[in-house]
């Protein structure tokens, strides 16, 4: 349960980081697509060719919120809690 909260409280932050950082940026919508689409994309092929290297990721509804407005950074947050 404590391990719950925690993971909320960390992605809440990171949420608020980033939406704080695609605000800054002198081409918000283009920093915001970059990020979403790097995200998906490192998301996906995670999904198809994971199996392979032991770090399978699906396809919900946590995972791609997260990917399209967190990008890469947490795609990799995710690997990290899967090795561990």
């Amino acid at each position: 349960m404590e391990t719950d909260i925690i993971f909320a409280g960390v992605c809440a932050a990171a949420v608020l980081i980033m939406l704080l950082y695609y605000i800054r940026r002198g081409r918000r919508l283009r920093a915001l697509l970059f990020g979403s689409l790097t995200g998906l994309a490192a998301l996906f092929v995670l999904n198809r060719y994971g199996g392979s290297f032991n770090t399978w990721l699906p396809l919900n509804t946590i995972n791609v919120f997260g990917s399209a407005v967190l990008g890469v950074p947490f795609v990799i947050f995710l690997v990290i809690l899967k090795i561990v």
